[in-house]
C-alpha cells in the first residue's frame, strides 16, 4: 500500500526549492509519480464609474505579471524534480483550482505560507479550506521543511468520521512507521475513550501496524496543542488528523484542535475530511 501519485502545491510568489525538494523525497519514498501545481487570481475590484475598464486592465497586467512567475516557477520545479515529474499550473483562485486538480493524486503536499502573504489568498492557498473541499488527504509541511522521517507517528484520534478517513488515508504512513501513538482526548466518559481507542488499535495491528495507545486528560487545555507536544516528546515528525468542520455561507468554521494544528508549524500534519 503506498501512494502513486503526489501533488505539490507551490506559491507563486515563493521559491519552489524546499517544498519541491521535500515532495520530490516522500515521492521517491513511495516510487510515486510526481505533480507540481501552482495558481494564483489577478482578480481586481475597481470602483467608481469606470471601475470596470481600469479592472479589466488592472487584471491583464496581473495575468501577464502571474504568467511570468509560473512560468520561472515551473522551470525552477523542473530543474529540482527531473524530467520524471509533470507540472500543471492556472491562472484563477489557488485554492479552488487545486481541490479540483486534486482528482489526479492520491496525496496533496503543501506548506504554510510566507506570513506576509498568509491572508491574501488570491496568491496562496486557504489550508482549511484545502482540507474540506479537496476530497484527498492534505499533507501540511512543517516550517523547517526538513526530510519526513515517519518512523514515529502520532494518531490525534476523536470517534468521528473525520478521524476514521485520516486513518484509512494515513495507512502507507503508519504501516511503514515502526511506533505509533493513537492518542485521544478525554472528554467526559474516560471509559468510552478508551473502548474507543481500543478499536481503533486492533484495526491498526491487524494491518500491520505497530500501534499503542494513550488517553490524555487535558482538562481546558488546547487539545492540538497536547498532541502536537506529545508528538514532539516522543520525536515523532508526523500528526495524523481528521480535519472537523463545517460550511457557513461564506466561511470555514474550524473545531479547536483542527485550527490548532493547522497553525502548528513545527511538526508535519496530515489531515482529512
Amino acid at each position: 500500500m503506498g501512494f502513486n501519485t503526489i501533488m505539490v502545491q507551490l506559491d507563486v510568489d515563493s521559491p519552489a526549492a524546499q517544498r519541491a525538494s521535500f515532495a520530490l523525497k516522500l515521492a521517491r519514498q513511495f516510487e510515486a509519480t510526481l505533480i507540481g501545481f501552482a495558481a494564483a487570481d489577478p482578480y481586481v475590484f475597481v470602483p467608481g464609474m469606470h471601475g470596470d475598464l481600469a479592472a479589466a486592465e488592472i487584471i491583464r497586467q496581473r495575468s501577464e505579471e502571474i504568467e511570468e512567475h509560473l512560468k520561472t516557477l515551473k522551470q525552477e520545479f523542473l530543474s529540482i524534480v527531473g524530467d520524471d515529474a509533470s507540472w500543471r499550473e492556472e491562472i484563477g483562485d489557488p485554492t479552488g483550482l487545486l481541490a479540483t486538480h486534486a482528482r489526479a493524486a492520491d496525496l496533496i503536499v503543501t506548506g504554510a505560507p510566507t506570513p506576509s502573504a498568509a491572508d491574501d489568498h488570491r496568491r496562496v492557498v486557504d489550508i482549511g479550506t484545502l482540507i474540506l473541499s479537496a476530497g484527498r488527504p492534505v499533507l501540511l509541511a512543517a516550517d523547517k521543511l526538513a526530510p519526513l522521517d515517519t518512523t514515529k507517528v502520532v494518531v490525534a484520534w476523536k470517534d468521528a468520521r473525520e478521524a476514521r478517513r485520516a486513518v484509512a488515508d494515513a495507512m502507507p504512513f503508519l504501516t511503514n512507521a515502526q511506533d505509533v501513538l493513537v492518542a485521544t482526548i478525554e472528554e467526559q466518559n474516560q471509559r468510552n475513550a478508551r473502548e474507543n481507542i481500543s478499536d481503533v488499535i486492533r484495526f491498526l495491528m491487524r494491518h500491520g501496524v505497530k500501534a499503542r495507545s494513550e488517553v490524555l486528560g487535558v482538562g481546558h487545555a488546547d487539545a492540538g496543542e497536547a498532541i502536537a507536544e506529545l508528538a514532539r516528546g516522543m520525536g515523532a515528525e508526523l500528526v495524523v488528523a481528521g480535519g472537523y468542520g463545517h460550511s457557513r455561507v461564506r466561511e470555514w468554521a474550524f473545531g479547536g484542535m483542527t485550527r490548532s494544528l493547522i497553525e502548528e508549524g513545527s511538526v508535519n500534519r496530515l489531515f482529512s475530511n
